[in-house]
């Protein structure tokens, strides 16, 4: 120990290095429930791409973990301390370091937060599609890493389709740069979108070149009740099959309506089995949201009401912001799952869900994004008694299981971690296990870098 903080210290700034037991204690773990972390031995703060590789030198050779994290909003476990390894806390390096309107790409560093960036680039007439619920606090080196989404997933796509380009430090200090900053680009293989996802088993972003679009107009919301979570989802598929294109496309249940209305007096239906929001940021909007109000309205929707301006839309769009933290007030701990299954599944999705839930005596709520078929079941229970503890971990596993079968995948947007590495294997199946694995010790033959993660 006396070894590696004074290698450490010999190339860091003073204040880049923590190691109070009660400090180092608040960087152990991100918001994952049901995923064990260790005690670091050492947390690292840097502002430079040299400290990141003073530290994976150091690591190398004193064969010691390294824990990536970023700000720690992460729902699989995948930013946990494993035991005397060094939690190295990418959030000081947080700053737009280019906009370049007509290439239109942004490089940044990767503490640089989500929702700081959008606004960045907004002043400029430029827009950064990707905008997890968590987009006010998550950072883009924390959204790469996990390959995140957003609401806006069903029009503009996810993380990994804005990542151009990284700059990462390896396991032994080296740093490779990949990809490109033009807008099209096929040299050799896509080591990029190889990171990107990797959940920081890999390397360490320390620079990203991101893609970004035109600003659209302001989204126009319509919101549609229905009687029952299968008509809200019918409606999903006639929309899609139709040809519509909605810039979001979500769905929020009855208990996550009411959680919502609890929270935060929105004045949504409590009455409705289901809402469906759909926008669309056309400079005309009205003719599709007419169109998906009449498809809703065929699909069985009690009440079909859109928005009448954007401050009223944004209204809507925050009620669907707020569902996974009002989930959370529902009971004292949350199991936020994360199954993506086709959109032509997704009702056999809900229903599933809604019988785990009854089966077990459990509050589950969903919300998802229906328009790209990923749901997010939220399992809430009382840590402290035993028994719900052990119902909610068997329907999260039931959940996922579901999933599965309806053909769909065990992570849509927030990546395996700790969380879901033993289904992880039941998804790739024993060949694509080890290729996987043979990737990881390509980059990281030591097993150093977040250890006990994704397999």
């Amino acid at each position: 120990m006396d070894d590696l903080l004074a290698r450490l210290r010999s190339g860091l700034p003073s204040e880049a290095l923590l190691t109070d037991p009660d400090v180092m204690a608040s960087y152990a773990n991100d918001m994952a429930s049901f995923c064990a972390a260790g005690a670091p031995a050492a947390v690292v703060l840097p502002r430079t791409v040299e400290h990141v590789q003073h530290v994976m030198r150091t690591a190398t050779a004193l064969r010691v973990p390294v824990v990536p994290q970023g700000a720690r909003t992460g729902l699989s476990g995948a930013a946990n301390a494993s035991d005397g390894c060094i939690v190295l806390s990418l959030t000081k390096m947080d700053r737009i370091l280019e906009i370049n309107p007509v290439d239109r790409i942004a490089v940044v560093e990767p503490g640089v937060v989500n929702a700081t960036l959008s606004r960045a680039v907004g002043e400029l007439g430029l827009y950064y599609p990707p905008d997890p619920s968590s987009w006010e606090m998550c950072t883009i080196g924390g959204n790469i890493g996990t390959a995140s989404g957003g609401l806006c997933c069903v029009k503009y796509g996810v993380t990994a389709e804005y990542v151009l380009g990284l700059d990462v430090v390896l396991a032994d200090g080296r740093l490779l740069t990949t990809g490109r900053r033009t807008a099209k680009g096929v040299a050799g293989y896509d080591l990029t979108r190889l990171f990107v996802g990797s959940e920081g088993s890999l390397g360490i972003v320390v620079k990203a070149v991101l893609a970004l679009r035109p600003k659209p107009p302001r989204s126009l919301v319509v919101a549609a009740e229905f009687g029952s979570a299968a008509d809200a989802c019918d409606a999903v598929c006639r929309i899609m099959e139709r040809g519509h294109t909605p810039s979001l496309l979500e769905l929020m249940d009855r208990t996550t309506v009411r959680a919502v209305n609890a929270m935060a007096n929105m004045g949504l239906p409590d009455t409705t089995e289901a809402l469906l929001l759909a926008a669309f940021d056309t400079p005309d909007p009205a003719p599709d949201l007419a169109a998906v109000g009449d498809l809703c309205a065929a699909a069985g929707a009690t009440e079909v009401v859109p928005a009448e301006d954007p401050a009223e839309s944004e209204l809507l769009l925050k009620a669907r912001r707020l569902a996974l933290p009002a989930l959370e007030t529902v009971r004292s701990a949350t199991m936020i799952d994360d199954v993506c299954v086709p959109r032509s599944r997704l009702g056999a999705m809900l229903d599933g869900t809604a019988a785990i839930a009854d089966k077990h005596g459990l509050t589950i709520g969903v919300c998802a994004h229906a328009g790209d078929g990923n749901t997010h079941p939220v399992v809430c229970f009382d840590p402290a008694d035993p028994d719900e503890s052990r119902r909610a971990r068997t329907s999260f596993d039931e959940i996922m299981a579901l999933g599965l079968e309806l053909g769909g995948t065990i992570t849509g947007e927030h990546g395996v971690g700790v969380l879901k590495k033993e289904w992880l294997s039941r998804e790739l199946g024993p060949v694509g296990l080890e290729l996987q694995r043979g990737i990881k010790r390509t980059f990281d033959p030591l097993g150093l870098l977040n250890p006990g993660k994704l397999f």
